[in-house]
């Protein structure tokens, strides 16, 4: 008997076919009953009727939600049924019946939620959103592997701080300490003078005490570098990419979209290029919507949702001051007191998805800014050999997925956006 997955259901109309999945939701109508089956690919309506089913529909008595099962039945069309498609039920073995399952469609509190995370995925919501996630990974992958990038990996366990170093986890390692990486960038910066245009994309940890919705310990971060590029190479590189990404999701995952009741029109809107405001005029436009913030001052999550209000698409904020941003970034030869730095904030009040810069070429600047940061310059010496031995201008920018998958999806909070999320108060599941 022909195995098929429900996704690909609908090229055996006629058929006999067996589908394996677990059983989400049943019901009876008279003698005929029903039970949706589910089995990661979406799911299909199964019919079970005293003339065609015999031995299964005795068996339907057995089932409970989240069972799992092995429906032989012939594929039949039916515009009612979830997918357009329903399987008339010849046979049925169980595979192991579940007792009563704890997630239940009445309303459950988020703490109970993400304690049984491992089974909250199983939910519709959730098939969407890692769906979601899925096709935005591929979609970074697709552009720039179409674009000339070389996908080269950073390690995880590193001996030096990249951002700062109280956000750092530390760890043993045999007679010494490892640190886990915060961002695979200063690697990026050496492959880039072996490759030209490389990324890397894994997982990056921050020990931020942050409660915030953006804000996870873990998370995964897509990031690219250029050889040879400036800040403007950051803006293209960045927005070309992310009109991708939106462009491939519509495209792609409209009916996870759909069922996320996402709307749409917003995301139709995205095209680049995209609107850009320095610092100053971004602290000019939050000072006229009353915001008491002086300069120097980083932009937090309140000041990015108020720029981000009312435009349509993501907005570039560049040239921050120096003295706010990571010791690495190179600064604006017009004004040293600024960065040659960039910020994308998603439209919204989704806030910062990608941050980015020039990064600093000349060898003595890079020491000085080590000693500025008081790091500690022998954990570095490999970094600075990258300016000794033909160092050039260069640039690049990490994308947080999380982020902008919430935003894709319209969802409210990051730890939705990822399987299995870390946050300062979880590490269970």
């Amino acid at each position: 008997m022909k195995w098929s997955y429900v996704a690909e259901i609908g090229g055996s109309v006629g058929e006999q076919v067996v589908v394996k999945g677990w059983v989400a939701h049943l019901r009876s109508s008279g003698k005929i009953k029903f039970a949706v089956v589910r089995d990661g690919t979406g799911v299909i309506q199964c019919v079970f009727t005293e003339g065609d089913s015999g031995l299964a529909l005795a068996k339907f008595a057995d089932l409970t939600q989240e069972t799992s099962c092995m429906v032989t039945g012939t594929v039949r069309e039916d515009k009612r049924s979830p997918g357009g498609y329903e399987l008339l039920v010849h046979d049925l073995d169980i595979v192991a019946t579940a007792p009563a399952y704890p997630i239940t469609p009445k309303e459950h509190g988020t703490a109970f939620l993400m304690e049984n995370r491992h089974l909250w995925l199983r939910s519709s919501r959730q098939h969407s959103v890692i769906r979601v996630r899925a096709e935005v990974m591929k979609a970074c992958r697709d552009y720039l592997d179409g674009s000339g990038f070389i996908e080269v990996d950073s390690p995880i366990l590193t001996p030096s701080a990249a951002e700062g170093t109280t956000t750092l986890f530390e760890t043993s390692y045999f007679d010494s300490k490892a640190y886990l990486s915060q961002s695979g960038q200063l690697y990026n910066e050496a492959t880039c003078m072996a490759f030209g245009r490389v990324y890397c994309f894994g997982p990056t940890f921050r020990a931020e005490k942050s409660k915030t919705r953006r804000h996870l310990t873990e998370f995964w971060m897509l990031e690219p570098e250029v050889a040879f590029g400036d800040l403007e190479t950051v803006f293209d590189v960045a927005q070309g990419l992310i009109a991708f990404v939106v462009e491939r999701v519509l495209e792609r995952r409209r009916g996870d979209l759909v069922n996320l009741e996402r709307d749409l029109s917003a995301l139709e809107r995205i095209k680049a290029p995209f609107a850009r405001m320095t610092y100053d005029e971004a602290l000019e436009v939050l000072r006229a919507k009353g915001y008491a913030i002086e300069w120097g001052a980083d932009l937090g999550g309140d000041e990015e949702t108020a720029l981000s209000l009312g435009l349509d698409g993501p907005v570039f904020i560049h040239r921050y001051p120096a003295k706010t941003k990571a010791f690495y970034m190179q600064p604006d030869p017009e004004n040293c007191e600024v960065a040659l730095c960039t910020d994308l904030i998603a439209p919204e009040g989704y806030g910062e998805i990608i941050g980015g810069s020039a990064r600093i070429h000349d060898l003595a600047l890079l020491e000085a800014r080590l000693r500025e940061f008081s790091l500690p310059r022998e954990a570095f010496e490999w970094y600075l050999d990258l300016r000794r031995y033909g160092s050039v201008p260069h640039s690049g920018f990490g994308l947080g997925i999380e982020r902008t998958v919430a935003w894709i999806c319209g969802i409210k909070h990051i730890r939705e956006a990822i399987p299995f999320p870390r946050t300062i108060y979880r590490v269970y599941p």
